[in-house]
């Protein structure tokens, strides 16, 4: 949390420490990404079983039994977490073809840390009446502006090339998060009925 913080205010001292710790990726999975999108999960879910989501299509707030909210940010915590390694492949497959010999630590790495403002933002989502598009769209400004400088220093590529690889990877993390986040927004505004879905209908206590 603190790292993610300091990533915000300070970026560049922030990716040099990253970049020179080399941290293998059992670390950086289970000591940041996975502790810091529990917890902006379980504080969403605190603010879903106390004060429910404002759904502008039927102008009234929902409200969510413990159960549903229980299945719901499970469900969002395996697509978080599928979300970065699956970016953290992409991300190095694209790297690839700028003729990089980059690893998929560096690549994981990178978008680990790069989208700690994304995590950060997800802590609004627990206010009521704020919609998951802002959040995610606060969070995902301020992750392109602070790759912009960690991937120069995590991936190390040719002068010549960093500019078109950040691009790449700014693509590359607006089209993974916007999945998830119109999986997971559409059904908070009540866009998406999960209760007459064919998840549901093979799994009938799932959203109960």
């Amino acid at each position: 949390m603190i790292k993610a913080i300091f990533l915000i205010f300070e970026p560049g001292a922030a990716w040099d420490r990253i970049a020179q710790s080399r941290r293998g990726l059992v670390y950086v999975f289970a000591t940041y990404l996975l502790p810091i999108i529990l917890l902006t999960s379980a504080a969403e879910g605190w603010g879903l079983a106390h004060w429910g989501k404002w759904q502008p299509r039927f102008q009234m707030v929902k409200s969510f039994t413990d159960g549903t909210i229980i299945t719901f940010e499970t469900i969002q915590v395996l697509l978080l977490l599928a979300m970065v390694l699956g970016s953290a492949l992409i991300l190095l497959k694209v790297s690839q073809t700028f003729h990089g010999r980059h690893t998929y630590l560096q690549s994981f790495t990178t978008i680990a840390y790069g989208l700690s403002p994304m995590f950060l933002a997800h802590f609004l989502d627990a206010a009521p009446n704020v919609s998951p598009w802002v959040s995610w769209g606060l969070g995902l400004a301020v992750s392109v502006w602070i790759l912009y400088q960690g991937i120069p220093r995590v991936l190390q590529p040719d002068p010549t090339h960093a500019f078109g690889l950040y691009l790449s990877a700014i693509v590359v993390i607006i089209l993974t998060s916007g999945v998830v986040r119109a999986m997971t927004g559409l059904y908070l505004l009540g866009n998406v009925d999960f209760h007459h879905s064919w998840l549901t209908h093979q799994f009938p206590g799932l959203f109960q």
